[in-house]
């Protein structure tokens, strides 16, 4: 049988850039075997869902643009959930615990050592309990962890390797909380078995939670999925990615609107925590999908490298840049329109190929080549306007003379250079210092696109009014 995986975020916050790595990584080993790719929203935890939370995941997976094949919701499952869990107790592998507001937590501290059970709970008689339950007592079903007989719940990590945990260290945890809502532990594999999932693939922070899930899968007489940890992501401290104290930087949707790409961003989270065995680093989908390998996961957590001042990983920028640069032009005018409320598409056409090998990032076309789309200039400092060792004056006469040019001149590339280099030599003044008073003053800076070029998509107009205002602020 193909292989089946799942992706099974909770919405109780944003799309985490570790959780979107591992929906990339359950993305690619179903594209590399031919198997189908799952979205399971695990939302049973109903007091920490919210709305905004199932968006953002939502939003952040299909800006990544890879897909699924098929998409479930833990809470359309309950009674599959609860129907697997009374099967184990009938078989006598859970039992009520009707300790009082017990039991939502797991590995409470008793005294000078974990929580494993409650004696009294676990050796309760079945007739007791069952009394007790048609009285309305509330409780929590346990699973019964063996206790007599101490064994190993051992499994083979596609990552890690063997692993192997003794029962006597496993808590009897909980199957059902008190409103009989299935915990994580029972909704998630409950859902694993009726959905055929044959390769678990989350990250290593769930590793010690597979012990319980190998118990809850042999007490239903199913052979457990293989399973494979990953890394974690972690900040340049050592410390855990975490929305709490990390904020928007652990946020998918940072990167989309601060102008990634979609598969730069996918081909960068892909390099945490995974190398191709040729070491590439700018690869394609395709290329990505035929790569993978579990061999190709390394065992220590990926360094997320960013700074209090810069938000993101200086390799993530690169990867992006490059990306840029790769776009056909009429992609990347479609992918900055957003960036440029109201622009107009053909203007944006014009500009794409002025700022493709100038900005790294789609939002940074607002502070390179904002000024195309503006009917008046920001206010700059006029100072700007004076070239390299020349003064007020020599910017004066540049900016009139270049005027008198551009009143007159062909407003094509070659024609433009031209005439404005000729009307240096006239002045007797380099050319550089005619340019840089006209530049600033039709784009407001120093820094700018190529000037003939710029000149030809801001057209006649609309040079000869911003140089007729910097004449001014000259005078």
């Amino acid at each position: 049988m193909a292989p089946r995986v799942r992706f099974a975020p909770s919405p109780t916050g944003f799309l985490h850039i570790g959780s979107a790595r591992t929906f990339i990584f359950n993305w690619l080993y179903a594209r590399h075997t031919g198997g189908t790719m799952i979205l399971r929203i695990d939302d049973t935890d109903v007091d920490r869902n919210t709305q905004a939370s199932l968006d953002s995941i939502f939003d952040g997976l299909k800006w990544l643009d890879l897909g699924w094949d098929e998409e479930y919701r833990q809470s359309d499952r309950l009674a599959l959930h609860q129907q697997l869990a009374w099967k184990i107790f009938e078989q006598g592998l859970a039992y009520r615990d009707f300790t009082p507001a017990s039991t939502d937590i797991e590995d409470k501290l008793h005294g000078d050592g974990p929580w494993l059970f409650n004696a009294g709970m676990r050796d309760l008689s079945a007739q007791e309990s069952q009394r007790r339950a048609d009285a309305g007592d509330p409780f929590v079903l346990r699973f019964r962890v063996p206790r007599n007989t101490i064994r190993c719940v051992e499994f083979r990590d596609n990552v890690y390797g063997h692993q192997s945990k003794s029962t006597a260290d496993i808590e009897d945890f909980a199957l059902l909380r008190s409103n009989g809502i299935p915990t994580y532990h029972m909704a998630s594999c409950a859902d694993d078995m009726d959905l055929r999932v044959s390769q678990i693939i989350r990250g290593q922070d769930h590793l010690t939670n597979t012990f319980k899930h190998v118990l809850i899968f042999e007490a239903a007489g199913i052979t457990p999925p293989q399973f494979a940890h990953l890394p974690l992501l972690i900040a340049p401290d050592g410390s855990k990615l975490s929305k709490r104290k990390h904020g928007p930087v652990v946020s998918v949707t940072t990167y989309r609107d601060a102008g990634f790409l979609p598969h730069a961003f996918v081909n960068f989270l892909c390099l945490l925590g995974w190398s191709p065995k040729d070491n590439r680093e700018v690869m394609t989908r395709q290329e990505l999908v035929d790569a993978f390998s579990f061999e190709g996961i390394n065992h220590s957590n990926a360094v997320v490298n960013f700074t209090e001042t810069d938000p993101f990983d200086p390799k993530a920028v690169w990867l992006n840049a490059e990306y840029i640069r790769a776009l056909r032009l009429d992609e990347l005018a479609q992918r900055l329109m957003p960036f440029i409320p109201g622009a107009d598409p053909a203007k944006m056409q014009q500009v794409a190929p002025l700022v493709q090998e100038r900005i790294k990032l789609l939002g940074d076309v607002r502070a390179v080549a904002d000024f195309f789309f503006l009917d008046d200039l920001r206010p700059y400092d006029p100072n700007e306007l004076i070239p390299q060792k020349g003064d007020r004056a020599m910017a004066l006469i540049a900016l009139q003379r270049g005027r008198d040019i551009l009143e007159h001149a062909e407003f094509r590339h070659d024609a433009l250079d031209a005439a404005l280099r000729s009307g240096a030599e006239s002045l007797k003044i380099k050319a550089g210092q005619m340019f840089q008073p006209i530049r600033v003053a039709v784009c407001g800076r120093k820094n700018a696109p190529p000037l003939f070029e710029t000149l030809e998509v801001l057209g006649r107009d609309r040079s000869l009014k911003r140089i007729d205002q910097a004449i001014q602020l000259l005078k």
